[in-house]
């Protein structure tokens, strides 16, 4: 009887695993969200005898690798044992609420069950601080949070604004929690409680919908253009003249078929193949192959042109630029203004073993281990930016704050709000996902990266080369603020990879209205997790204390 119930267990432990994974490209089965973690929920308040705790880890990471071998199969197209390591990593995490919830959590010790609702709320917490910490620790891999999986629900996402993506991932563990319990107990009171709160979120985001699109604004008209080009790791797999040639060619296509012409052209990440030399003084120079691309798009006119290009620290010599000897490289975002006026930003968070390799010089080894599994040469690690000023860019007589970030930094939220001033803003993208070919990588990082325009009620927009390029509204809708149609640049079979450009256009509010994640950050959460940790400490306690007086 012992051995079947813990197969039972098992067996509840891989099914959430299977049904989490569900919730993400290139399944997309969001309603999963709600029911994932009931199996292992249920698996971990009835694990008995001892070593409790190290039961209750050891199911929830299995269901964690499990779930995380899913996900993240992606990596495989780049490093084959990182798609091995990542998701053993991931699911220590998963691991630890397993801990908790059998242990300190369990509304079950001392044979007197726990209010349900605490205890939905404790693990609710408990999850979210969890999904917080991965996010953070290491430089953090936050993707597919379970509250990502309120993407295609608008009304009930918008409360990402309140604690951040991860504040959801807490009502969507509290309401499967209070599920589990109300049901074991046939208490359909607190049930209909935990229904109603998902309720007053959803009602809370109508009215913030309204609100956003009452707000006073402004146009900005965007031409975004995407390549696809077809890549291996980091090596692009077309010559600096295809590349350049294909930029040229796709632009002056979409300004000469625009029905109004764009404030603002967009390329992607490392767009041009040249580089910018510059100097501490701000003197900049660069390829020719740039100055020509540069030149031959704006013979169509005048317009703001943002675009990705590598940056490298130099001197002068004379009237020339050189490279400084032993200076920096940085992965930029530049924008040149219709005088060729430049503003760069360099990005902050650096991917490991992508854009940087801790301890390469020290550790050789590091460095065959990422040639072999990726079959590029590594060619140095960049540097980290550290500026937190958005760059100024004319939108007509306005001048709009521009959030920069660099491929995967529209993914850290704790960064993006951090360049969060008065005024109209916009959060611009560009980003490659081609190193992870035609696979899942690409989708889930838009899904979580629109997140980014409702938790700071900044409209976003992306531009990928082999990626999602789209424009979002404060809402996190790619809706056309007129026509309703997406602004996603799709081919005619609605993918995603494909080469073109699309004309967006989005209303970028005057005064952005409140949110309470811009003002307070990740600390609403790490506080309630912290909240229900000491709670169920404290009950966990007390319940030892009465085991011991009753024996």
């Amino acid at each position: 009887m012992g051995n079947r119930a813990g197969w039972l267990k098992i067996t509840a432990a891989l099914a959430s695993g299977l049904l989490v994974a569900g919730v993400f490209p290139p399944f997309d089965f969001t309603w999963l969200v709600w029911i994932g973690l009931l199996p292992l929920l249920a698996a971990l308040w009835s694990i008995e005898g001892g070593r409790v705790g190290w039961k209750g880890f050891g199911m929830g990471y299995l269901a964690g690798l499990v779930s995380g071998l899913i996900q993240c199969s992606w990596v495989a197209s780049v490093a084959s044992l990182g798609a091995i390591l990542l998701p053993a990593y991931l699911a220590i995490y998963w691991g630890l609420f397993g801990l908790f919830a059998a242990k300190l959590g369990n509304p079950w010790k001392a044979g007197k069950p726990a209010g349900i609702l605490l205890t939905a709320f404790c693990h609710g917490a408990v999850w979210a601080g969890l999904e917080w910490l991965r996010g953070w620790l290491l430089t953090g891999f936050s993707w597919n949070g379970l509250g990502v999986g309120l993407h295609d629900l608008p009304w009930l996402a918008q409360g990402a604004d309140l604690l951040g993506v991860v504040g959801l991932s807490m009502v969507v563990v509290f309401f499967q929690a209070t599920a589990v319990l109300a049901v074991s107990r046939k208490a359909w009171t607190e049930l209909g409680s935990a229904a109603a709160i998902i309720g007053l979120l959803a009602i809370y985001g109508v009215f913030r919908i309204q609100m956003e699109n009452r707000a006073e604004s402004i146009r900005l008209k965007t031409l975004l253009v995407q390549l696809n080009v077809p890549q291996e790791a980091a090596r692009m797999l077309w010559t600096d003249v295809e590349m350049h040639m294909a930029l040229e060619a796709e632009t002056l296509n979409g300004l000469q078929n625009a029905i109004t012409f764009p404030d603002w052209v967009m390329w992607p990440e490392t767009a041009l193949t040249g580089r910018i030399l510059r100097t501490e003084t701000g003197k900049w120079g660069t390829w020719q192959i740039n100055l020509d691309t540069v030149a031959q798009v704006r013979e169509a006119g005048p317009f703001q042109l943002i675009y990705g290009v590598n940056e490298l620290e130099a001197v002068e010599s004379g009237d020339q630029l050189e490279l400084k000897e032993n200076g920096r490289a940085y992965n930029s975002l530049a924008v040149m203004s219709p005088v060729d006026e430049l503003q760069t930003y360099r990005k902050r968070h650096l991917v490991i073993f992508g854009e940087t390799i801790p301890f390469v010089d020290s550790i050789p080894l590091l460095k065959r281990i990422y040639e072999q599994q990726s079959g590029a040469q590594y060619g140095g690690s960049f540097t980290p930016g550290d500026s937190l000023e958005p760059l100024m860019i004319p939108v007509g007589e306005t001048s709009v704050g521009a959030i920069p970030t660099v491929c995967f930094e529209d993914s850290v939220p704790r960064l993006t709000r951090k360049f969060v001033r008065p005024g109209p803003q916009v959060i611009i993208n560009v980003t490659n996902d081609g190193w992870f070919k035609r696979t899942a990588a690409a989708a889930q990082h838009f899904e979580f990266a629109r997140f980014r325009a409702i938790e700071l009620r900044r409209p976003m927009l992306r531009c990928a080369n082999s990626g999602v390029s789209a424009a979002i509204d404060s809402t996190g809708s790619t809706a056309h603020p007129d026509t309703g149609v997406p602004q996603i640049l799709t081919d005619e079979g609605g993918s995603h990879f494909t080469r073109g450009s699309l004309l967006t256009e989005l209303k970028i509010p005057l005064n952005p209205t409140f949110s309470l994640y811009a003002h307070l950050g990740d600390w609403g959460v790490i506080s309630l997790s912290g909240l229900a940790l000491a709670i169920s400490f404290f009950r966990l306690s007390r319940s030892e204390m009465h085991d011991n007086n009753e024996g």
